[in-house]
Protein backbone atom coordinates (compact mmCIF):
# COMPACT_ATOMS: atom_id res chain seq x y z
CA UNK A 1 0.00 0.00 0.00
CA UNK A 2 2.71 2.46 0.76
CA UNK A 3 4.24 1.95 -2.46
CA UNK A 4 0.90 2.24 -4.23
CA UNK A 5 0.61 5.77 -2.23
CA UNK A 6 4.31 6.80 -2.87
CA UNK A 7 4.23 6.46 -6.85
CA UNK A 8 0.49 7.76 -7.23
CA UNK A 9 2.45 11.02 -5.62
CA UNK A 10 5.43 10.71 -7.87
CA UNK A 11 3.01 10.52 -11.43
CA UNK A 12 1.39 13.32 -9.51
CA UNK A 13 4.25 15.37 -9.13
CA UNK A 14 5.63 14.54 -12.53
CA UNK A 15 2.40 15.82 -14.13
CA UNK A 16 2.16 18.69 -12.67
CA UNK A 17 6.22 19.69 -13.51
CA UNK A 18 5.17 18.80 -17.07
CA UNK A 19 2.02 20.73 -17.14
CA UNK A 20 4.29 24.14 -15.54
CA UNK A 21 6.83 22.92 -17.75
CA UNK A 22 4.98 23.09 -21.15
CA UNK A 23 3.17 26.64 -19.52
CA UNK A 24 6.30 27.94 -19.36
CA UNK A 25 7.05 27.00 -22.81
CA UNK A 26 3.61 28.05 -24.48
CA UNK A 27 3.29 31.48 -22.45
CA UNK A 28 4.32 34.46 -24.62
CA UNK A 29 5.04 36.96 -21.72
CA UNK A 30 7.45 36.61 -18.96
CA UNK A 31 5.08 37.41 -16.46
CA UNK A 32 2.66 34.95 -17.73
CA UNK A 33 5.39 32.74 -17.48
CA UNK A 34 5.72 33.57 -13.34
CA UNK A 35 2.39 31.57 -12.91
CA UNK A 36 3.20 28.23 -13.84
CA UNK A 37 6.84 28.67 -12.67
CA UNK A 38 5.14 29.52 -9.07
CA UNK A 39 2.82 26.50 -9.75
CA UNK A 40 5.20 23.92 -9.81
CA UNK A 41 5.54 24.38 -6.02
CA UNK A 42 2.82 21.49 -5.87
CA UNK A 43 4.86 19.29 -7.94
CA UNK A 44 7.74 19.33 -6.06
CA UNK A 45 5.44 19.19 -2.71
CA UNK A 46 4.22 15.98 -4.11
CA UNK A 47 7.50 14.19 -4.90
CA UNK A 48 9.01 14.92 -1.57
CA UNK A 49 5.96 13.40 -0.01
CA UNK A 50 6.21 10.39 -1.97
CA UNK A 51 9.60 10.26 -0.71
CA UNK A 52 8.74 10.55 3.40
CA UNK A 53 6.14 7.77 2.53
CA UNK A 54 8.22 5.77 0.98
CA UNK A 55 11.21 6.15 3.50
CA UNK A 56 9.28 6.72 6.53
CA UNK A 57 10.55 9.10 9.14
CA UNK A 58 14.57 8.57 8.14
CA UNK A 59 17.03 10.80 7.44
CA UNK A 60 15.65 11.08 4.08
CA UNK A 61 12.91 11.50 4.82
CA UNK A 62 14.09 14.81 6.89
CA UNK A 63 15.84 16.03 4.19
CA UNK A 64 12.67 16.34 1.50
CA UNK A 65 10.95 18.01 3.92
CA UNK A 66 13.62 20.22 4.34
CA UNK A 67 13.69 20.38 0.65
CA UNK A 68 10.70 21.27 0.24
CA UNK A 69 10.35 23.93 3.23
CA UNK A 70 13.01 25.83 1.30
CA UNK A 71 11.33 25.80 -1.82
CA UNK A 72 8.18 26.95 -0.33
CA UNK A 73 9.95 29.86 1.10
CA UNK A 74 12.58 31.32 -1.51
CA UNK A 75 9.88 30.02 -4.80
CA UNK A 76 8.18 32.98 -3.89
CA UNK A 77 10.25 35.30 -2.98
CA UNK A 78 12.17 34.62 -6.51
CA UNK A 79 9.28 35.29 -7.98
CA UNK A 80 8.61 38.59 -6.78
CA UNK A 81 12.13 39.69 -7.58
CA UNK A 82 11.69 38.29 -10.81
CA UNK A 83 8.24 40.19 -11.48
CA UNK A 84 9.86 43.39 -10.14
CA UNK A 85 13.14 43.45 -12.10
CA UNK A 86 10.83 42.71 -15.41
CA UNK A 87 8.75 45.57 -14.32
CA UNK A 88 11.49 47.96 -13.86
CA UNK A 89 13.32 47.04 -17.35
CA UNK A 90 9.78 47.81 -18.77
CA UNK A 91 8.94 51.12 -16.98
CA UNK A 92 9.61 54.40 -19.64
CA UNK A 93 11.91 57.20 -18.53
CA UNK A 94 14.06 54.91 -16.65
Amino acid sequence: MRDAVAAALVVAGVAIELFAALGVVLMRDALDRLHYVGASLLGAVSVCLAVVVAEGPSVIGLKALLTVAFLAVTGPVLGHATARAIHLHRRPGR
